[in-house]
Formats: C-alpha cells, structure tokens, sequence
C-alpha cells in the first residue's frame, strides 16, 4: 500500500509501550486513534498484530499505515511546526556540537535539558533538531539517550541510513561509553564489576529503578581515578549494558551514590560547602564504529558545575586517559 513506512526500533527504545512509541514518532496522533489503528490490524509490529501495552524489542519493525487521513491528525517528530526553534533556545545545542560530519553530529547535552519531551517538558533536544540540519533537508535523527540531568556525548544520525547503523552498534553494545562521576566516599576496592540487576519501579513521573532479582540483568565496570581523603572520588564508569537510570542505581547498590543524585542517594548525596547540588555525572567519551568506515570517537568538556567541583578538589580537567584501557571483561 503506498504511503507505508516500515519503521525498526531503535536500540534505545528497547522495552517501550507500543502507544509510547507512537507518542515519540507521532506526538500527535490521538490515543484513541492508534487504538483503532491497532484493533483493526493496520498497525502491526513484525508482521504481527499487537496491542497498545505491547512492549517493543530493538530491531523490531513497526508496521505505520498512511496517516493522511483527516480523521488523523499528526505531526511527526521530525517535522514540527516551522518557527518552533527560537534563536535563543537554539544555542543551547548548537553552541554544543563539538563533531560534525557528513554522517553524524555529536553534542555535548547540557546537564538539566531533556533529550525528548514529557509531562511538563516544553524544552528538549528533541524539539531542537531542526537547529541542527546544518544546510541538510532532513533533520538529524537521536539513536540513544541521556537522562536530563546527565550532562556530556550524545549522538544524532543525519540520515535514516546512519541512524539505522548507529541503532545496530548500540543494539550489539558495540558502542564502548565511559562516563565521569563525582561520588561519595572512596569505593573499596577501587575498581571492579557492578552484576545488580534493575527493576522499575512507580508510576508515571515517579519511576525508579530498584536492585531484583526479578529485573534484567545490568553490569557496570567502575574505576576510582582519583580519590579526595575519604569525602568524595572521581570515579569512572563504563555501562556495559544500558538500562534506565542505570548508573546512578549502581552507585548506590555499591554504597556510593553520585554526587547531587538526591532521587537515589537521599540526603547522603549531597556534599556540605561549595559543591553544586546538581548531579554530578557526565559522558565523557563514546567509542563506536562509524556509520560510513572505521571507528568514531568524540570526547565532551565537563559540564560547568563539574569543573567547579574539580577545580575544588584539585583534580585534572584535562585528563583524557582511558581508565579502562586494560579492562578484560568477563
């Protein structure tokens, strides 16, 4: 049938409701539209039909008939309405962009920016796209995902092409990403190899992962850089899988919550005096195999508030070391 797209799931979108899926592609088409879509079969998720609850795997390809229709309204995520980017809002991520080439964009997020939108989320990367065509008619497409107050590397694709490439990288944990963090306390031993799995927890707008036994299985390698006496360390992380909230929850199953991380670490996160209450973990670098040939490699500044915590504590801004270098993983 003309006007059928056949859509594949992104790494990122791993487990997600199929009504959310629509909600990220199709912010405007109406529930109970989609609802109908579904009963009917014109919807169908690897040929087979499903319904709203059914959560999507990564690879899986999503069936969308033509949605021209009168009777359904949309607008797709990548064509929001012209003149939705201001200026203003618009240097928040192209004053960012610290790799561009005909393949890929890379940004540093700021830390308190959202990557896609939500209750109560008016500004996100995701609305910002369009900043960032650079002369390009298609706007570039997110393949993964920082939470909002994680700060540093994150990569757009600038065709259906390299999306799909980059999406298989992340699907086949290709993509090697170490982040920087500042914890509480020094862990002890100073590096080894966090195996908790993770269950969400709560409902809308108040989810949080869990350790259980029942969750997917999250393995996190960790590494103390540098220690400052027994108050705080600089402490790099390298996910292994990439689960929600991942990091944050396994600093904390491992006794030292991140830094400004008050959702899971409670009072205990914060540090008394000059420390920013803001959370205090960064991706620093992302190693992936380029959609066109060879490997790519983009490394992001500290985020402001983190330089200031390193400034304080003496430790080395510059360090472009990989901490992981002879890692053996098992």
């Amino acid at each position: 049938m003309s006007g059928v797209e056949m859509i594949e799931v992104a790494a990122d979108e791993e487990g997600l409701r199929t009504d959310k899926w629509f909600k990220r592609h199709y912010p405007g088409l109406m529930h109970g539209a989609l609802e109908k879509l579904l009963r009917t079969g014109q919807v169908r998720v690897n040929g087979k039909r499903v319904k709203s609850s059914h959560r999507v795997e990564a690879g899986a390809v999503v069936r969308v008939p033509p949605l021209q229709d009168k009777k359904l309204p949309f607008v797709r995520s990548d064509s929001p309405p012209k003149g939705a980017v201001t200026s203003e809002n618009a240097k928040l991520v192209t004053e960012n962009v610290i790799y561009k080439d005909d393949w890929v964009i890379a940004i540093n997020k700021p830390a308190g920016l959202a990557v896609q939108g939500g209750t109560g989320t008016s500004l996100h990367v995701d609305g910002l796209l369009d900043a960032l065509k650079f002369g390009y008619n298609e706007r570039p497409k997110l393949v993964h995902r920082l939470d909002k107050d994680t700060s540093g590397v994150l990569l757009l694709a600038r065709s259906a092409l390299a999306a799909r490439k980059l999406a298989e990288a992340f699907k086949s944990s290709s993509a090697r990403k170490v982040y920087w963090a500042l914890v509480v306390g020094v862990p002890r031993p100073d590096q080894g190899k966090i195996d908790a799995p993770l269950l969400k927890e709560g409902g809308v707008g108040a989810e949080r992962m869990i350790i259980d036994d029942g969750g997917k299985r999250s393995v996190t390698y960790y590494k103390v850089v540098e220690p400052f006496a027994k108050r705080a360390a600089w402490v790099a992380l390298l996910p292994v899988t990439g689960r929600t909230h991942q990091l944050r929850a396994h600093a904390v199953a491992m006794g030292h919550p991140i830094v400004g991380d008050g959702k899971y670490g409670g009072k205990q996160a914060f540090l008394e005096g000059r420390i920013s209450k803001k959370l205090h973990l960064h991706a620093r670098s992302i190693e992936i195999p380029h959609p066109s040939k060879g490997v790519l490699s983009v490394t992001a500044p500290l985020t402001s508030h983190m330089q200031d915590a390193w400034k304080l504590f003496g430790l080395d801004l510059n360090d472009d070391g990989d901490p992981f270098e002879d890692l053996q993983m098992d």
